[in-house]
């Protein structure tokens, strides 16, 4: 048994976390410096698995470093730590940065994603690779794994033939498309989510309009890594757990309702935001791009997903202005 601090306004509390004996398995986490990347990586160790994190840029700790471009360093990799599971986090996910720099992006999204799969392949390894919501153009909702992709931006088409290739090179893969993520962030920049907190905490100084047209599901990490390791589990046991899955929480919120929700967990005013009812400019996004989970339910691999508003506190405490706060909820 561990124990977890788990933290919300005014409350801090231990949590008890149930640890797995060793099982004995591998797994090789792509992408284990970034969001998701952390929580799966952390996920699979709670389970008693040997986790093996690999990073480039912000690579430390025990993480190892790999540049994901480099076939060789890749297969080395693999061949060294024999992993029963490789589960591909790493990619570039910021749409307005895959517009600007896209051959870069499709590098890392589609080349190296074939380049790990046909590893996999060689080396008899499950691979799971994490996709995106934004293969589809959100008219239509909600979208079943076999509803036809149709992205509208650079992102989502990287994503979509970083799928393509997957099962090109690798055809046994799983694909996990998931939608926009938030979780424990190393700034709060780091997730789409989070980064409204600064607008949550310009107060009535400064009114912010933020956009309430464009539905999403924000997703916490921890859920959809607790999938991760539910998926790799049972395709070790069962041959047929392969394909494309969905996993989603069920809370579809704008901007605008992610930003209220967030003043209203610490007890901040939220009328100095303003909710824009039209399509924001700049990059084309998904109107509403609701994933059907049904596939994943009904052989029991998914997990019902925490609230938002339980959740956002733990994420994003450590970013109060008010350090007066934090010491208090210790006492």
């Amino acid at each position: 048994m561990a124990l977890r601090i788990s933290f919300s306004p005014g409350h801090v509390a231990l949590v008890k976390e149930e640890v797995v004996a060793p099982s004995g398995g591998v797994v090789l986490v792509t992408g284990a410096s970034g969001l998701l990347g952390r929580a799966v990586l952390a996920e699979f160790q709670r389970g008693g698995w040997r986790a093996v994190g690999l990073a480039y840029r912000r690579a430390r700790g025990p993480l190892l470093r790999c540049d994901l471009l480099d076939e060789e360093a890749v297969r080395s990799l693999v061949l060294l730590h024999k992993p029963d599971v490789i589960v591909h986090c790493a990619a570039e996910r910021r749409p307005d940065v895959v517009e600007r720099h896209t051959e870069a992006a499709v590098n890392l999204n589609v080349h190296a994603t074939g380049a790990l799969a046909k590893e996999a392949a060689a080396a008899g390894v499950v691979f799971l690779y994490i996709s995106t919501d934004y293969v589809f153009d959100g008219r239509r909702p909600p979208y079943g794994e076999d509803d036809a992709p149709n992205p509208l931006n650079q992102y989502g088409r990287s994503k979509l033939e970083g799928e393509r290739e997957t099962f090109r090179q690798c055809p046994g893969a799983v694909v996990l498309r998931v939608p926009v993520l938030y979780g424990e962030v190393e700034s709060v920049a780091e997730s789409a989510v989070t980064a409204l907190w600064p607008a949550v905490l310009q107060g009535a100084a400064e009114s912010c309009i933020l956009d309430h047209c464009q539905q999403r599901f924000p997703t916490y990490t921890r859920d959809v890594a607790a999938v991760c390791r539910n998926i790799a589990e049972r395709r070790l046991q069962d041959g047929s757990i392969q394909g494309i899955f969905h996993f989603s929480s069920k809370e579809q919120m704008t901007k605008y309702q992610m930003a209220v929700a967030m003043a209203t967990a610490f007890n901040l005013p939220s009328t100095h935001l303003i909710p824009l009812t039209e399509a924001p400019p700049g990059v084309s996004r998904p109107q509403n791009p609701q994933l059907d989970c049904s596939r994943l339910q009904l052989l029991g691999l998914g997990v019902e997903p925490h609230p938002f508003s339980y959740n956002i506190t733990s994420c994003l405490w450590p970013f109060l202005p008010d350090k007066r706060w934090r010491q208090t909820v210790f006492h």
